[in-house]
C-alpha cells in the first residue's frame, strides 16, 4: 500500500469513527478526531466550530445508541498534499439523506489524523 493510500484510509476511518454514537457522546473522544481549528457548514447552514460543536454534539441526531445513525455510502477520497486528505460521501439518517465532503488533517507528533473542515447538503426527496 502506498503512502497517499494509506492516508485516505486513516481518514476514511476517523471520518467513520465520528459517526459511532458512542464517540458522538464523548466530547473527549470526538475532540481528538476534530481539529483544534475545525469549521463546519451544516446541512442547516449553520456554521459550527471546534468548542460550538464539541458542546452540542451529543445531541444531535446520531449522538444516541438507541436512535437512527449515520449509514454512509460511496465515501471516497483523494489525498490533495502530504498530510491532506479530502473526503466526500452520502449518509442516510433515519429518512434524511445528505451529501458530504469533509478535509482532514495530520497533525504533529501523536495528533494523528483530524476533520479539519465538513460540509453537508441535505438531498431534497426525489433527486439523485
Amino acid at each position: 500500500m502506498d503512502q497517499a493510500t494509506d492516508d485516505v484510509r486513516q481518514a476514511i476511518a476517523g471520518e467513520l469513527e465520528l459517526m459511532d454514537p458512542r464517540v458522538r457522546a464523548s466530547r473527549e473522544r470526538a475532540g481528538l478526531l476534530l481539529d483544534p481549528e475545525f469549521v463546519e457548514v451544516g446541512a442547516s447552514g449553520r456554521r459550527w466550530t471546534y468548542e460550538a460543536l464539541l458542546a452540542e454534539l451529543p445531541d444531535h441526531p446520531g449522538s444516541s445508541p438507541g436512535a437512527p445513525r449515520y449509514e454512509p455510502s460511496e465515501i471516497s477520497g483523494v489525498r490533495l498534499a502530504p498530510g491532506l486528505v479530502h473526503l466526500t460521501f452520502e449518509a442516510t439518517l433515519g429518512e434524511r439523506r445528505t451529501r458530504h465532503s469533509s478535509i482532514w488533517r495530520k497533525g504533529d507528533g501523536d495528533a494523528g489524523w483530524r476533520m479539519y473542515y465538513h460540509q453537508a447538503t441535505r438531498v431534497p426527496d426525489g433527486v439523485e
